[in-house]
């Protein structure tokens, strides 16, 4: 038989075989699959920067609002510049200047052993916490604060909630709370962001007279009276207290009551 009548080698034999033989079939879907590995990775790298302007936007844009400075419209990162971010350092309750405010990821941080601890008393449901968190001052035309933004985050029924709590000055009247990030479930837990469920929170307070921390989430009022209280989400009793805990928590001793505790004092 000629040369021409029979292929060489094994590349020469694999062209040889039928179009529908298994070799092909498998080659063709190997190469596909290859292609679009690819082209999805590509994409992914090419996009990450789009992806994290639009984090960026999105996290100052719940910062903007549950500080009630946001108007439909308004350029967001402007209206962002007049907030002054800190890092600070949980356990004292002071601003440190040992990382970039502006660059600091705190949720990261939580993951890193040298920047934070792993908690035995977790009511929030986070398992570690980082020993800073980056915190937003807003200040008046005369400099002093007018509210503080703190980041908030615990477990729900489904999901980690992750969201922000905003303080006037005195570290001890809440201006409002909203979440940006959450897997609740809808008409339910997912209620975190229904607006009018959100207004509940304006005008309560963290702490009554003597210090103790107050502030409950439930389906009926505490002892310490309506000041503390807000009503709890219909049908969802575990996002209820899943939001209950992880205020206490940062709110708490082991979050930012240190550093509330120097607001108040006027010491920030």
């Amino acid at each position: 038989m000629s040369d021409t009548q029979t292929p060489k080698g094994p590349i020469g034999r694999f062209l040889a075989l039928s179009p529908d033989s298994v070799p092909k079939t498998l080659f063709v879907a190997v190469t596909l699959c290859l292609f679009a590995s690819m082209i999805v990775s590509v994409a992914a790298v090419s996009l990450r920067p789009v992806q994290e302007a639009n984090k960026l936007r999105d996290k100052q844009l719940n910062v903007l609002q549950v500080s009630g400075v946001y108007e439909p419209g308004m350029n967001v990162a402007d209206a962002f510049a007049s907030f002054e971010p800190q890092v600070l350092d949980l356990q004292t309750g002071s601003f440190t200047d040992q990382f970039d405010a502006t660059t600091f990821d705190d949720i990261a941080a939580a993951s890193d052993p040298e920047l934070s601890v792993a908690l035995t008393d977790d009511p929030a449901g986070i398992g570690r916490k980082a020993n800073y968190r980056v915190v937003y001052l807003l200040k008046d035309d005369a400099g002093a604060i007018d509210k503080v933004i703190l980041p908030i985050h615990g477990y729900g029924l489904w999901s980690t909630l992750y969201g922000f709590i905003a303080l006037e000055e005195n570290g001890n009247d809440i201006y409002g709370l909203q979440f940006y990030q959450h897997g609740e479930t809808p008409g339910l837990g997912a209620e975190v962001d229904n607006p009018r469920w959100k207004t509940l929170w304006s005008g309560k307070k963290l702490r009554d007279d003597n210090g103790d921390l107050q502030i409950t989430v439930a389906k009926s009022q505490p002892a310490a009276g309506a000041d503390y209280y807000i009503d709890a989400l219909a049908g969802a009793t575990l996002t209820t207290v899943g939001v209950n805990n992880l205020v206490n928590f940062w709110m708490g001793d082991q979050g930012y009551a240190p550093f509330l505790a120097k607001l108040k004092a006027g010491e920030i």
